[in-house]
């Protein structure tokens, strides 16, 4: 299409960015009937966090691929599928792996925990993301939306009138018209640039500030003197692994971890608390290097690492918006605000918003109602999502002190992702077997936006508990153990978790659902779980082993 022909065409949808969501909700909305702009400015290949697609994740694109027809989404969701469809560069994650150090001393062998994939559940990715964002790119394309990247397709100017809708201006001079616009260009989204969105200074409990790159030479640390000590169900290079320190983190990405890949390198990353270290304007590896040379068994993994692309270091992480939705406009995911990278929230994040505000959109264009209280959903949706992250975050590095602290609070992610990855495939099975979209739209008639579970007031407290715990630990008012004890005290009063799973023992550091394990869970169901759960957990298991039956059947 022609700059003039851009001209006369007036799209229902401008998306602007063309990282994940951006061309994922423009191929859902072309794919359905929605005449879609897609721009994106910047050249491409560029490195962006958010690659591990865990089992959560992997649910949540299932939904958006069956519900909205473009399944190749769904090639993501599985190690299989990604490596047939998109790219034999992506690595396997088969289990979520954290390893507790602390200054100048040999890793403990007992200050580990780690969550094992299910069998039942098909080897998701690591996602090697130039890789995955350009396939995304492509299908955007392929399913109708008119695709404009490069410097040239950069946004410089926007005008939003609630009446007659949206202007776009972009510095190869084009002039595009569109219905409404969403923005999900990151923390620089130029909607939220033009209108002022961004709070300042973001009003999160958690700072932090990262650097980051793609390394070659990591050593598996299995392999490692202290990783050879531990007794983890799964290998750690299998997986997405998780350094915690007083102070900060540390994640290993691989990429090489599996026969079949053609990469060779991990994605390295250091997050640290900004208030307790600060940026003193060190070169990211000589900062990289000082952190390693005060925990003797992280800095065997990396003796033999090396860069292969330049460091990105950042400032503040965390940033937000005074609102997201308005007249005309949506800030999408990590255009709305970001808190940070532990527990690889991100890529969820973004299929949640997505699924949410798709079907708005597709309605809107099918009615020509484009008024903000439709969209009301996905304002209170993004920021339920915030908060709790931050929630979770912020005790998370209170933790980090303090394994016996750690150890209980990482059971409150736990609980979440497992119950939200249940509740996801409970919808997707129901979904399949009626095809009646209102199995998706039920789920957002809630006060808790983003709940696996909002007909339960402990569980929606369980993330607001963890957080007061650990603001009287900072505080000095609880000592760590009193705190880790009203965690799992806590959990263990939960009548929607099966006991079996362990998960309010602090002595069982593995959350790995053996044969047995999912028996006795089976039996729970059939005996003692309250309704809501019992269905739930039929439902999803039932729908998982539907899933591994489609897999084994599948050709090729």
């Amino acid at each position: 299409m022609t700059g003039k022909d851009s001209a006369r065409t007036r799209y229902e949808v401008a998306v602007i960015g063309g990282g994940f969501a951006g061309p994922l909700l423009a191929a859902v909305l072309a794919r359905n009937g929605v005449r879609t702009l897609l721009v994106e400015g910047e050249e491409a290949p560029r490195f962006a966090v958010g690659e591990s697609m865990v089992p959560y994740t992997a649910a949540l694109a299932r939904v958006v691929a069956r519900r909205y027809g473009v399944p190749e989404v769904e090639h993501l969701t599985s190690l299989e599928g990604v490596r047939r469809e998109v790219s034999s560069r992506c690595g396997v994650l088969r289990n979520m792996g954290f390893v507790h150090h602390r200054p100048h001393l040999r890793q403990h062998p007992g200050e580990i925990y780690q969550v094992v994939n299910p069998s039942v559940v098909p080897p998701v990715p690591h996602l090697f993301r130039e890789d995955v964002d350009a396939h995304l790119l492509g299908v955007a394309r392929r399913r109708g939306a008119d695709v404009r990247t490069g410097s040239g397709a950069r946004v410089e100017g926007i005008r939003i009138d609630p009446d007659t809708g949206v202007s776009l201006r972009t510095a190869a001079g084009e002039e595009f018209t569109a219905e409404y616009v969403v923005d999900a260009g990151g923390r620089h989204g130029p909607v939220a640039q033009e209108l002022g969105l961004r709070e300042e200074p973001a009003p999160a409990r958690h700072h932090s500030r990262t650097l980051f790159t793609h390394m070659t030479g990591v050593t598996p640390y299995d392999a490692t003197v202290a990783g050879r000590l531990h007794d983890q169900p799964s290998p750690w290079h299998q997986g997405t692994l998780h350094h915690v320190f007083d102070g900060g983190w540390l994640w290993v990405i691989p990429f090489d971890n599996h026969p079949r890949s053609t990469n060779s390198v991990c994605s390295v990353g250091l997050t640290l608390d900004a208030r307790r270290h600060p940026a003193r304007g060190l070169a990211p590896q000589e900062e990289f290097d000082r952190l390693l040379a005060r925990f003797p068994d992280l800095a065997e993994q990396f003796r033999h690492a090396a860069p292969a692309r330049p460091w990105t270091a950042t400032g503040r992480l965390q940033y937000s918006s005074k609102r997201v939705v308005g007249d005309r406009y949506c800030l999408a995911s990590h255009t709305a605000g970001f808190v940070d990278p532990l527990y690889s929230r991100g890529l969820a994040h973004s299929l949640e918003v997505v699924n949410a505000l798709a079907r708005r959109l597709i309605d809107a264009a099918h009615d020509g109602d484009w008024s903000t209280g439709r969209f009301q959903y996905v304002e209170d949706l993004q920021q339920a999502l915030f908060d709790a992250h931050d929630d979770l975050v912020y005790a998370s590095f209170v933790s980090f002190r303090d394994f016996e602290l750690f150890n209980a609070v990482v059971r409150t992610w736990t609980v979440s992702t497992v119950l939200g990855a249940l509740a996801v495939e409970n919808a997707c099975a129901a979904y399949g077997r009626s095809g009646d979209d209102a199995v998706f739209r039920d789920l957002e008639q809630t006060r808790h936006p983003g709940s696996p579970l909002p007909g339960s007031a402990h569980y929606n407290s369980l993330g607001p508990l963890t957080r007061t715990l650990c603001e009287e630990v900072e505080a000095g008012t609880r000592t760590p153990k009193e705190a880790a004890d009203g965690i799992f005290d806590a959990i263990g009063r939960a009548d929607y978790l099966p006991p079996s799973l362990g998960l309010g023992d602090p002595d069982d550091r593995f959350f790995h659902n053996t044969p047995a394990r999912i028996a006795r869970a089976a039996r729970w169901v059939r005996t003692d779980a309250p309704d809501e759960i019992g269905a739930l957990l039929k439902g999803a298991m039932g729908g998982l082993i539907r899933e591994r039956l489609r897999g084994v059947r599948r050709p090729g």
